[in-house]
């Protein structure tokens, strides 16, 4: 499962979590999504964006991005493999 970042286009805290998600995990797959394009995201997550889902939609971290627990993420979805 890829963990999905909800974003839109144009959000600086979008592009930087997505920067520094790359930059911290290398190779590791991240689906962004833009919530603009699904309603139901919009109205969930609109104002709260960027949000990190895990692969079954629950969030980890949500406005910027956490080195920690986007680790232990990552850790856990190595394991599941």
């Amino acid at each position: 499962m890829i963990p999905r970042l909800l974003t839109r286009p144009g959000c600086c805290l979008c592009d930087s979590f997505h920067e520094e998600w790359r930059a911290a995990f290398p190779g590791v797959g991240l689906d962004a999504v833009d919530i603009d394009r699904w309603p139901e995201l919009r109205a969930v997550y609109g104002a709260r964006i960027p949000v990190l889902l895990d692969g079954s939609d629950a969030v980890v971290c949500e406005g910027r991005f956490d080195r920690e627990t986007c680790a232990a993420l990552v850790e856990a979805l190595k394991e599941r493999r």
